[in-house]
C-alpha cells in the first residue's frame, strides 16, 4: 500500500503543479472514498478544503465526516475546512421545479441534483481559491457499472482513486489510518432521503462487482457460470449497458460535409 500511496501523492502534486493551480477542493461525505481521498491531497502539503456539504444529511453521516476532516486537520496543517449546508438551496431547487411527486423516478432525479448541486458548490469554492475540484470515485464505480451522477460526483478535475476497486480504496484506508467509523461503515452516497446504502442500490456487493467487472474483462459471458455467479454477472451487465453513457464520451453527430457546395 506504501507504493500505491506514494505514487498518487506524488502524481497529485505533480498535477497540481503543471496546472498552476495552488491546491485542491474536495467534498468529504463521511464515507471510505472521500476519507482515503483527502488524506492523499493533505499528504501532498499543497492547500486542501475539505468541503461537508449536507442535504437533510443523517446525523451519523455527518459525524464521520467532521470527525475525518478533524482528525485530518490535526496531522496535516495544509488542510482547511468549511461546512456549507446546502438544505435550504436544494428545497428551494425542488419548490421551484415542482418536484413534489413521490414516484421512485422523481425521487432518483433529486437524488442526482443533490449531486450536481454539490459539484457546483466544490467549483464555486476552487475557482475562487484557484485550485481544482478532486473526485472520489473507485474503479468499479466509474468504469464498471456507473455507479456516480453525471455532472454530479462524476463533474471532477482529476480522480486519483478511479484506478483502484473498492477493496483495494478500503485496504488504503486502513494503511493511512482513516478512523475506524469510515472503515466500518456501509457504503452509501448520501443522496436518499432513507437509510439506503450503495449496495442496496446496487443489488449486489462491491466484492461481487469487482469480480463481475474481472470476468467482464476476461471476455467471460452470462452463460459461463451457473447459479449466483450467474445472477452477478447479469447485474453488472444491467448496470453497465444502463449507464454507459455516463462512461462513454459525450456522442457528437458529425456531419459529413459534401464537396464542391
Amino acid at each position: 500500500m506504501k507504493n500505491i500511496e506514494n505514487q498518487i501523492v506524488t502524481w497529485l502534486k505533480n498535477y497540481a503543479n503543471s496546472s498552476g493551480l495552488k491546491g485542491f477542493v474536495v467534498g468529504v461525505s463521511g464515507g471510505i472514498d472521500s476519507a482515503v481521498t483527502s488524506t492523499l491531497c493533505a499528504k501532498t502539503g499543497l492547500p486542501v478544503l475539505c468541503l461537508d456539504m449536507p442535504i437533510h444529511q443523517k446525523e451519523n453521516q455527518v459525524a464521520r465526516s467532521q470527525k475525518h476532516i478533524t482528525w485530518l486537520m490535526e496531522k496535516y496543517p495544509n488542510v482547511d475546512t468549511k461546512t456549507v449546508n446546502l438544505t435550504a438551496v436544494f428545497d428551494k431547487f425542488v419548490e421551484t421545479v415542482e418536484a413534489d411527486d413521490d414516484s421512485e423516478q422523481v425521487k432518483l432525479a433529486l437524488a442526482n441534483s443533490r449531486s450536481r448541486l454539490r459539484m457546483t458548490t466544490l467549483y464555486q469554492y476552487a475557482g475562487t481559491l484557484n485550485r481544482l475540484v478532486v473526485g472520489t470515485g473507485n474503479k468499479v464505480e466509474d468504469f464498471g457499472i456507473g455507479f456516480f451522477t453525471k455532472y454530479g460526483d462524476g463533474g471532477v478535475d482529476l480522480s486519483p482513486i478511479a484506478d483502484l476497486m473498492k477493496s483495494e480504496v478500503f485496504a488504503l484506508g486502513r494503511h493511512l489510518g482513516v478512523i475506524e467509523e469510515i472503515l466500518t461503515a456501509p457504503p452509501t452516497d448520501g443522496l436518499w432521503d432513507d437509510d439506503r446504502t450503495d449496495e442496496t442500490q446496487i443489488g449486489a456487493t462491491y466484492d461481487d462487482m469487482e469480480w463481475a467487472m474481472k470476468q467482464h474483462e476476461l471476455g467471460k459471458k452470462v452463460e459461463d457460470f451457473p447459479g449466483h455467479k450467474k445472477k452477478i454477472m447479469e447485474i453488472y451487465l444491467r448496470h453497465q449497458r444502463k449507464n454507459a453513457h455516463k462512461m462513454h464520451a459525450i456522442p457528437v453527430c458529425v456531419i459529413t460535409k459534401e464537396k464542391n457546395v
